[in-house]
C-alpha cells in the first residue's frame, strides 16, 4: 500500500494519519503493525534518510523493534540494540543534543556523541510516549551526511508519527491484556492460587 502523506503540514498530517491508522486497525498483530512500517518507510523517504527505526527501551538496553534504511544503508537491524547510554537517543532525551541535528558532527564534543561504528550526519528524534506516560522508546532517524535543509516541520512530522505508533502499541497491548485475563478467568481455582501473577499495563 502507498503511503502519499508527506505533501501535508503537520496538522493536516495528524488527521490522515489518524484516518489510516483507525481504518487499518483491524487484524493488527504485531505491536508495530504493518501499517506502521510503511508509514516509517514513506517519512524515510520523505526527508531522504539512510535509515529510520523504532526502539524499545527497556532496562538500560534499547532494541531496534523495526529498521527501515535504504539500499546499501543496513547499519543497523531489526532486532539489533545496545546499552542505552551508549546512544543518541539517550543524549536527546537527556538534553544534550537537540532533536533535529544537521550534522552530528559539530556535537562530537559538547554533548558527549558515543563513538559509532559508522558516520551519523543528520539525525532527528522524538520519545514514543504511551497512554500512561510511560516512555516506550524513540523513533529516530539519520543519515551518514550532513543535511542543512531538514527544518522543525520535518520533526514535529516525525513526531506525529511516533504519536501514532504508540497508540497502535497501547491498541495492541490492551488487547493482549485482555486476552491474558480471559485466560486466567478460565484457569481452575487451584492454579489461581498458586501464584499465577496478571501482567500490568506495561506487559509485565
Amino acid at each position: 500500500m502507498a503511503i502519499h502523506l508527506w505533501d501535508y503540514a503537520p496538522d493536516a498530517l495528524e488527521v490522515s494519519m489518524s484516518e489510516l491508522l483507525v481504518a487499518t486497525a483491524e487484524g493488527a498483530d504485531d505491536l508495530i503493525d504493518q501499517n506502521v512500517k510503511e508509514v516509517l518507510h514513506g517519512l524515510r523517504e520523505h526527508l531522504k534518510m539512510d535509515v529510520i527505526f523504532v526502539s524499545e527501551i527497556r532496562n538500560g538496553q534499547r532494541t531496534f523493534k523495526h529498521v527501515d534504511h535504504g539500499a546499501d544503508k543496513a547499519l543497523i537491524e531489526t532486532g539489533g540494540g545496545s546499552s542505552l547510554e551508549q546512544s543518541f537517543c539517550q543524549c536527546v532525551l537527556d538534553g544534550r543534543l537537540p532533536p533535529l541535528v544537521h550534522d552530528a558532527a559539530k556535537y562530537t564534543e559538547s554533548a558527549k556523541l558515543p563513538a559509532t561504528p559508522f558516520r551519523v550526519g543528520a539525525h532527528l528524534s522524538t520519545p514514543i510516549i504511551l497512554a500512561d506516560g510511560q516512555i516506550y522508546g524513540t523513533l529516530c532517524c539519520f543519515s551518514t551526511e550532513p543535511d542543512p535543509s531538514l527544518r522543525d516541520t520535518d520533526l514535529q512530522k516525525l513526531a506525529v508519527v511516533a504519536k501514532h505508533t504508540a497508540k497502535r502499541i497501547d491498541v495492541r497491548r490492551e488487547t493482549e491484556r485482555e486476552a491474558e485475563l480471559e485466560k486466567w478467568k478460565l484457569q481452575p481455582l487451584e492454579e489461581k492460587k498458586q501464584g499465577w501473577q496478571f501482567p500490568d499495563k506495561k506487559g509485565n
